[in-house]
């Protein structure tokens, strides 16, 4: 503890890159969040996503920086959020809970299911 403040939880932030687009979808993201919360111990709760499915096709997002697929995995003890971008091959993950759970471990899986590279994680502790 730094500064005598407890710990409240840890959020682990991966910015991947080079990722299968083809993981970036629905059904694999939901298999996604199952598999990792049984690797990390958590309960998975509720998902919502955010994408182009039933949008039509006029309207659907078509820059590199918007064309994608975003989720929100509630966790009973927190969240993990997910934003890909198909076009840049890019995925970002952010994994919270006030619950501990092994980062490597999490990092590792994740880096493993989009088929990308880390380019870049930070481990956050979160105070009282």
């Amino acid at each position: 503890m730094t500064d005598m403040k407890k710990i409240y939880g840890h959020e682990l932030v991966m910015d991947l890159h080079e990722c299968d687009p083809s993981t970036f979808n629905r059904p694999s993201l939901n298999r996604f969040f199952e598999e990792l919360c049984d690797l990390i111990n958590m309960e998975k709760c509720d998902i919502h996503f955010w994408d182009d499915v039933g949008v039509p096709i006029e309207d659907q997002q078509s820059a590199p920086h918007t064309k994608g697929t975003s989720a929100v995995c509630f966790i009973l003890t927190s969240t993990i959020v997910i934003h890909t971008l198909d076009i840049l091959k890019t995925a970002y993950v952010n994994i919270f809970s006030c619950k501990e759970f092994d980062s490597d471990s999490a990092k590792e899986f994740t880096e493993k299911w989009f088929g990308g590279r880390c380019n870049k994680s930070t481990l956050v502790e979160r105070t009282l």
